[in-house]
């Protein structure tokens, strides 16, 4: 009986070291596996561009293939991996200035809005966000345009301009649309309080219009460069729509600081529309912004998508990475957003 016991209690040992050793050695196999998928994930990107076609009379071109077009990076003609033609769906966000310098054209601003929700596709999908002092949310993203309709028409408030934070925030609400097609209409002055606030003080000592605009460096600004960042990992394009109010050569009381601080906003809003691909719509009567409404979702209508994929071994180093999309026909005149810094 003790000699069975004994041989019992031995076989069981012997057991629990096959058990460990295959346990250990199945725990090796997965780390090996595992290993080189998380290396490719971390290490590669995928680069989206939303390119625009017109031809020599600058009429918009939409029936190009995916086999028309090159994309070139740093002068290195990159692979294209994904494609969507002009009449794929794109998810918008709808960005709706509610501070007090828009009070006065409330309903003027809504209606002219509603036209632009009746160009779109009708897989568009659409969220409406308005912003002042802060930031709010009316819609999630929806194809049913009478939700969001009603969207606009409760859109109400005053106050203060925090344009960057509401640019921040469709960037990120556009995260969740994931590998739709992604765009952002902004209807603003384009002075935000807060940028406003750091520009006045960089000309308080300016005594002419030249020493105004040489202190305010306008793109040397952290909440810009933010908003660039965060539109070009996910290729956003934005859609500013300039109203008359923040125009730099309609100022409201003439002098060094003024002429500054409304340069600069004007000059961020272009750089905001250059470097995403898009278009700054001047709006230079309110009586027209329902033509203009209709023409931006016109022009994204127009737009194709190509995406390549970065280099992997691409040192995020910052370093800017110029791109360059051309088609297959020498008349046509391919649009897109300049490049990128790897970040």
């Amino acid at each position: 009986m003790i000699k069975v016991n004994l041989y019992r209690n031995l076989v069981s040992r012997l057991l629990l070291v096959l058990s460990l050793a295959l346990v250990c050695g199945s725990f090796s196999v997965s780390l090996a596996q595992q290993e080189p998928v998380d290396v490719v994930r971390t290490d590669t990107s995928l680069v989206q561009l939303n390119v625009g076609v017109v031809d020599s009379r600058g009429r918009a071109v939409t029936s190009l293939s995916r086999n028309d077009f090159a994309v070139y990076e740093d002068g290195v003609k990159q692979t294209i991996f994904q494609f969507e033609p002009t009449n794929a769906p794109f998810s918008v966000v709808l960005l709706l200035d509610m501070s007090g310098s828009t009070i006065s054209f409330r309903e003027q601003l809504k209606l002219a809005t509603t036209r632009f929700l009746d160009a779109l596709a009708p897989e568009d999908r659409v969220a409406v966000v308005q912003f002042n002092a802060k930031v709010k949310r009316l819609s999630n993203f929806d194809a049913n345009r009478k939700d969001t309709a009603y969207a606009i028409k409760i859109a109400e408030g005053a106050g203060e301009t925090h344009l960057y934070e509401a640019l921040t925030y469709a960037l990120k609400e556009l995260q969740r649309e994931e590998k739709r097609r992604k765009a952002i209409v902004v209807l603003t002055d384009g002075l935000d309080t807060n940028m406003r606030n750091v520009d006045r003080a960089a000309v308080a000592k300016a005594q002419t219009d030249e020493e105004a605009l040489s202190a305010i460096r306008p793109h040397a600004s952290a909440p810009l460069t933010a908003v660039l960042n965060l539109a070009d990992r996910q290729g956003v394009t934005i859609f500013p729509l300039a109203l008359p109010s923040g125009d730099p050569k309609r100022l409201p009381i003439p002098g060094p600081d003024i002429t500054g601080i409304y340069a600069a906003a004007r000059t961020r809003l272009e750089s905001i529309a250059n470097r995403t691909g898009g278009r700054l719509t001047e709006i230079n009567r309110l009586d027209q912004m329902a033509r203009l409404y209709a023409e931006v979702a016109a022009n994204l209508r127009t737009l194709y998508t190509v995406a390549y994929q970065a280099p992997g071994d691409r040192p995020r180093d910052g370093k800017w990475h110029e791109i360059k999309v051309e088609v297959a026909y020498p008349e046509l005149i391919a649009r897109t957003r300049p490049g990128y810094f790897a970040r």
